[in-house]
C-alpha cells in the first residue's frame, strides 16, 4: 500500500484513486485511473476526446514538468474561416458566438484530442501499474453505471441566456447522445438514477487490449475520422495521427516568500502569476478577507491580467508571449500604482454575450513526495458522438477568436488559450499547496483566491476552497450570494457594477490539498459534489 491523497469533482474517480494507490500505485497511477473514471462519470466535464494540463513533480526521479495536451485546431483551419459569421463575445473572453453555433456545437467544434496520449504517457513514463489494470475502473462503471449526482444534473438542465446552446440540447445532439443521457420517454436522466454506457466501455476495453495506437492511428481513428466527414467536420486523419504532447517547463513565481510552478502559456498560470506580483504590493491580512477594499483591489489585479491576456497571451508556437514583462517586478509595481490611485481599469469586449463552460480537476499526493495536479477538460462539450464510441468530442473551437490578427486567432495546428492553471506552492523547496480547478475563465480567478487564502489568510484547505469568492474578468465584479450586500453597497460606491450570483458557491469548483509537517489535508469544494480522501 503506497499512503497518499487524492482530491476531485467525483467521489466515484478519487475513490479509484485511492484504490490506485491501497494497490502500491504512486501518485501518477492515482491520478490517471482518477482521470479515466472521471471521463466516465463526467463526460461533459473530460473525456478521452480532450484535451488539459498535467503538473508532474516527482522527485525520487528529479523531475517536475507539465505534460501539456492542448485540443490543435484541425489542418483544415482556416484563419478567416468564420470571420464575417461573428456574432459577440463572452463576457468574461472566453469563446465567440458564431451563427449558426459552428464553433461550439457539432463536428465543426471538435480540435484535435490529446487526453488519451496524456493519460497513458503519464503511466508509461512515470506510473507503476500495468495500463489495463489502470483502464480497469473506469471500464467496470461504464458497464455497470453510476448514480447521476446533483451537480451534473444541474449543469445537464441550465438554461443558456441570448439563445446559446444549452447542455441538454448538446447531449440531444446526436441519436446517440440520446439514447445513453435520455429515458424512453424523451426526458433525461435525474439525480439518483442509473447511468449505463456500454459503448463508452467497449471502447475502453478496446483501448485497453489494443493500446491508445488503435484511437490515434488504427480502427478507432478510422470511424472518428468517417463520422467527421460525415457531418461536415474538420478533423482528419492527419490530425490524430501527428498530434504530440508538449513537455514543458514549469512557470515560476514568488508570493510573500512562497515559490509558486505552475503551467505556461497558452495555459493560465502566467495569469496566476501575474495576479500575485500585482497583490504582492498590499497588506491583504491586514485588509480583512473580502472587505470592500480587498474586493476592490483583487478584482482590479484580475481585470489587469485579464487585459493583458486577451492582448497578449496565446500559443507561443504562433504568438510571442511577452512573459518577461508580464512577469517583472517593475510592472508589477507599476499596476499596483494605478489600483492605489484608485484607477477603474476597463476590459474591452466585442459585444458581450454570456458562456458556460465546464472541466475538471484532480490533485493527488503519495508518500514518496510525488505530486500531481492535473486540469483536463471539453471545452463546453460539442454534443458530436460517434455511434456505438460512447464518448463525446470536445467543443473547443469555440474559444479561438474568429477575427485573424489576434493573439488567438485561428490558425491550423495552433492551441488556444486556456485558464487551466494546474498549480503547486513550495515553501523551503517543498511542496505546501498543490491546487487547481475546473471553470472556464474562472479557473484562474478561483486559483488565485485559493492561494490567497492560504497564504494570507492561513486558512486549511477545506476552508480555502471554501470560502466565498469573486471574479473579475469583465468590468463587472461578480460576487457569490454569500458576500453580504453591505460590502457590496460599498464596492458598488467606488464606482463598480456589482452583479450578485445566486449561487453561494461559483467561479470555478477549486480543489487542493494542503501539505504541513507530512500531514496531508485535502479541500474539495462544496459547490460541487467531490471529496478528498487519504489512504
Amino acid at each position: 500500500m503506497t499512503h497518499g491523497m487524492v482530491c476531485a469533482p467525483q467521489p466515484e474517480a478519487v475513490e479509484a484513486g485511492v484504490l490506485a494507490l491501497r494497490r502500491g500505485g504512486n501518485a501518477v497511477d492515482a491520478a490517471i485511473c482518477c482521470a479515466l473514471v472521471q471521463t466516465v462519470v463526467d463526460p461533459q466535464m473530460c473525456g478521452i476526446a480532450g484535451m488539459g494540463s498535467m503538473h508532474l513533480h516527482l522527485p525520487d526521479k528529479n523531475h517536475h514538468q507539465f505534460i501539456d495536451f492542448y485540443g490543435r485546431a484541425p489542418l483544415k483551419t482556416t484563419p478567416d474561416m468564420w470571420e464575417d459569421i461573428l456574432i459577440g463575445e463572452a463576457q468574461d473572453g472566453f469563446g465567440f458566438a458564431l451563427e449558426g453555433a459552428v464553433n461550439d456545437v457539432g463536428y465543426q467544434a471538435v480540435t484535435a484530442p490529446g487526453s488519451l496520449l496524456a493519460y497513458f504517457t503519464a503511466i508509461e513514463r512515470h506510473g507503476t501499474m500495468d495500463w489495463k489494470d489502470i483502464m480497469a475502473p473506469a471500464i467496470k462503471i461504464a458497464e455497470e453505471g453510476f448514480k447521476v449526482r446533483p451537480y451534473m444534473s444541474t449543469f445537464w438542465n441550465e438554461k443558456m441566456a441570448f439563445g446559446l446552446v444549452g447542455c441538454k440540447e448538446r447531449l440531444a445532439f446526436t441519436q446517440a447522445g440520446r439514447d445513453i443521457y435520455f429515458k424512453p420517454d424523451g426526458t433525461l436522466l435525474e439525480p439518483g438514477e442509473v447511468l449505463k454506457n456500454p459503448d463508452m466501455a467497449r471502447t475502453l476495453k478496446r483501448i485497453s487490449e489494443g493500446g491508445i495506437d488503435i484511437f490515434y492511428c488504427g480502427e478507432i481513428a478510422d470511424e472518428i475520422v468517417a463520422d467527421m466527414e460525415r457531418h461536415g467536420g474538420l478533423l482528419g486523419k492527419a490530425d490524430l495521427e501527428n498530434y504530440q504532447l508538449d513537455d514543458n517547463e514549469p512557470l515560476w513565481g514568488d508570493y510573500r516568500g512562497y515559490r509558486i510552478a505552475t503551467n505556461p502559456p497558452p495555459g493560465g498560470g502566467i495569469m496566476v502569476l501575474q495576479m500575485l506580483n500585482i497583490l504582492e504590493h498590499f497588506d491583504l491580512r491586514a485588509l480583512g478577507h473580502n472587505s470592500p477594499e480587498y474586493i476592490r483591489i483583487v478584482a482590479e489585479a484580475m481585470k489587469l491580467a485579464t487585459i493583458d491576456k486577451d492582448a497578449h497571451i496565446g500559443d507561443p508556437k504562433f504568438v510571442d508571449v511577452p512573459v518577461e514583462r508580464l512577469l517583472s517586478d517593475e510592472y508589477a509595481a507599476q499596476c499596483a500604482q494605478a489600483i492605489r490611485n484608485g484607477e477603474i481599469a476597463h476590459v474591452p469586449r466585442v459585444e458581450q454575450t454570456p458562456e458556460s463552460k465546464e472541466t475538471t480537476h484532480i490533485c493527488a499526493v503519495d508518500d514518496h513526495g510525488n505530486t500531481v495536479s492535473m486540469t483536463h477538460t471539453l471545452g463546453m462539450p460539442s454534443g458530436a458522438l460517434t455511434k456505438g464510441l460512447g464518448f463525446m468530442y470536445n467543443g473547443c473551437m469555440s474559444v479561438f477568436d474568429p477575427r485573424p490578427g489576434h493573439s488567438d486567432s485561428l490558425a491550423p495546428g495552433k492551441a488556444r488559450f486556456t485558464a487551466m492553471a494546474p498549480s503547486i506552492v513550495y515553501k523551503d523547496d517543498k511542496p505546501v499547496l498543490v491546487i487547481g480547478a475546473p471553470g472556464g475563465t474562472y479557473i484562474t480567478m478561483g486559483v488565485l483566491q485559493g492561494i490567497l487564502n492560504v497564504i494570507d489568510f492561513d486558512m486549511s484547505a477545506q476552508s480555502a476552497v471554501a470560502a466565498p469568492r469573486i471574479c473579475a474578468t469583465s468590468d463587472i465584479i461578480d460576487v457569490v450570494n454569500r458576500i453580504p450586500r453591505y460590502v457590496t453597497d460599498e464596492v458598488a460606491s467606488y464606482g463598480y457594477e456589482v452583479r450578485r450570483s445566486h449561487k453561494n458557491f461559483h467561479f470555478a469548483g477549486v480543489h487542493a490539498i494542503k501539505l504541513t509537517d507530512g500531514k496531508w489535508e485535502g479541500g474539495a469544494d462544496p459547490g460541487r459534489d467531490g471529496v478528498a480522501l487519504e489512504v
